[in-house]
């Protein structure tokens, strides 16, 4: 039983890993990594400089153990100086004491050497402990740097995705095959629009089938036959006119004055009695007179019944 409930544990936790995994945000992951990443270069920066610390340690205490050893080697040799003069003096105690004391700075000196060399062979292995740690962060440093640069381009690609997923998701919100929605699509305006178009031309359709239609139709070609009658009626009389009155009857027709008043009822030119206005001498009209003419003699007398 147990057995059973830590499988189907199991099986839960790899369910909701792979579905967290699924709708998990692909920027938010990339930033985890990211940071996972510095904090691993952190970690080994820290480490690095720790190393190379000791390796600067080990400097130091070398450093002083030369000296150490420079001391102690030098009041050897003034021991052994001391000793030898007091020797040549004749003086055994004193040269058998710098003696001693000699021996016991050479015992230091021995072990100041011993600790030397050990710090040395540690100073060199901390030499090439701090090389690689080096190494290690600098190649870190690089594939940080790499690390950045393909968040930089997988942050552009999933900028570019979204962008085509939203052009799918409008292209297919167009199309006629998208079931409908909450919002209607183009398609179904057009189809909604052609549908009552198909509709009101039915209705007209058979509205014009009808008897009142055709009694419009009937009375609008009547009194266009009517009309077109008219028309060539006065055109007739516009012609009629501009016959009898002559060029002077179109000239006056043409200047839009009543056909009475430019040539009396019958068209013709104005006489003695006529309502027209007289010729004047001068005038285009006016009768022209010339020397020696009979009838100037009868004008002048009267005419003929005078």
């Amino acid at each position: 039983m147990a057995n059973v409930v830590r499988k189907f544990y199991r099986y839960l936790s790899a369910s909701a890993n792979r579905k967290l995994d699924e709708r998990a945000d692909p920027r938010v992951q990339i930033d985890q990594a990211m940071d996972e990443s510095r904090k691993q270069h952190k970690a080994l920066l820290e480490q690095a400089a720790s190393v190379i610390g000791n390796r600067k340690l080990l400097e130091m205490q070398i450093a002083r153990q030369i000296e150490t050893v420079e001391k102690i080697t030098d009041l050897a040799r003034q021991s052994v100086v001391l000793a030898d003069q007091a020797r040549v003096a004749g003086d055994a105690v004193k040269a058998d004491h710098y003696e001693q004391t000699a021996h016991t700075f050479a015992g230091e000196l021995v072990g100041a050497e011993a600790s030397l060399a050990d710090s040395k062979v540690l100073y060199d292995q901390a030499v090439a402990s701090s090389d690689q740690a080096r190494r290690a962060v600098e190649d870190n440093a690089a594939r940080l740097r790499g690390q950045l640069a393909e968040r930089a381009r997988l942050l552009t690609q999933i900028e570019h995705t979204a962008m085509q997923e939203r052009m799918s998701a409008a292209m297919g919100g167009m199309s006629s095959l998208e079931p409908s929605g909450d919002t209607p699509t183009f398609g179904e305006i057009r189809d909604k629009i052609e549908h009552r178009y198909a509709v009101a031309s039915g209705r007209q359709e058979l509205a014009s089938q009808g008897v009142e239609a055709k009694m419009i139709e009937i009375r609008r070609a009547t009194q266009d036959a009517r009309a077109s009658d008219r028309l060539g009626e006065i055109r007739a009389t516009m012609a009629a006119g501009g016959a009898a009155g002559g060029p002077g009857q179109a000239a006056v027709a043409g200047s839009g004055r009543p056909a009475s008043i430019a040539g009396g009822p019958n068209g013709a030119g104005s006489g003695a009695g006529s309502t027209g206005t007289e010729a004047r001498p001068g005038s285009p009209d006016a009768p022209r007179l010339t020397k020696g003419d009979p009838s100037d003699g009868e004008q002048s007398a009267g005419g003929p019944g005078a």
